[in-house]
């Protein structure tokens, strides 16, 4: 009854359900992952952002790596801004989704060591290959608190490091390149500035990150298992059926032929 199963178009059709099955499942814990990690990444901003600030040197130093559970740890710093080494990075935008740059300006501490401060979004109102107008910081010394974050990758963001750009102009944000541009010690990573609050609101700072959203992860995946688990099933009932339309269709020809007058 069921020997059509062993027909190639049936073998080739049983060979891609079982191919589809783990493949979903491990679509499914991949999806399952996500979720975990974005769960976790959230915990870690929570904490980081309801921490009391420390100085930035006691979780980051020169040629150093931000820890991801110090991501987006508040931090503070005493020292003098150095707007002549400033540089603008690239295609950034704001809350409203326009298109601009981050300031990053070395910040020069006492000590001599150089933390990278993103002082926040400019629009991008003249030619690329012009530098911006940015509105200058608070001269002379003093503290700034800002959001400790890691050094940017085209892995981590998707943002192709372009090179040959426009005097002044990066990409991404790295220490190691910056240490190297400048030729002073620069601590691993950068800080996003909180305060102080620029005048005129310009630059403008970047928002605290949204840490309640957990994403559609834990749903994707139990749709991939439902999936997986609705192969077998769907296999189950093609064979069934095309077992069931083959029996009707030869006790059809066998009617037929019984009804058939004999020749003499």
């Amino acid at each position: 009854m069921y020997r059509f199963l062993l027909s190639r178009q049936w073998v080739i059709l049983t060979l891609i359900a079982l191919l589809l099955i783990p493949t979903m499942i491990e679509l499914g814990f991949w999806q399952l992952h996500r979720h975990q990690h974005k769960v976790a990444l959230n915990k870690v901003i929570g904490d980081s952002l309801a921490a009391k600030p420390v100085p930035a040197e006691s979780l980051t130093s020169p040629g150093g790596k931000v820890e991801h559970v110090d991501l987006y740890r508040r931090v503070t710093a005493r020292g003098t801004f150095d707007t002549a080494h400033e540089v603008v990075v690239r295609r950034r935008t704001n809350t409203d989704g326009e298109v601009g740059y981050h300031v990053l300006t070395p910040f020069v501490l006492d000590d001599g060591k150089v933390l990278l401060v993103n002082r926040g979004w400019v629009p991008a109102d003249g030619a690329q290959t012009e530098f911006p107008k940015i509105p200058a910081p608070a001269r002379g010394e003093l503290t700034v608190t800002g959001r400790l974050m890691p050094d940017q990758t085209t892995a981590d963001s998707g943002i192709k490091n372009v090179k040959g750009l426009p005097d002044r102009q990066v990409m991404l944000i790295n220490s190691r390149v910056e240490a190297g541009r400048l030729g002073r010690p620069v601590l691993g990573g950068y800080v996003e500035l909180t305060a102080p609050k620029p005048k005129g609101d310009s630059p403008e700072l970047i928002p605290d990150p949204d840490h309640s959203d957990i994403g559609p992860h834990m749903a994707y995946a139990v749709q991939w298992w439902l999936f997986s688990a609705g192969v077998p099933v769907g296999w189950v009932v093609l064979a069934r059926r095309e077992a069931r339309d083959r029996a009707s269709a030869e006790r059809e020809e066998d009617t037929t032929e019984s009804r058939e007058p004999a020749t003499a």
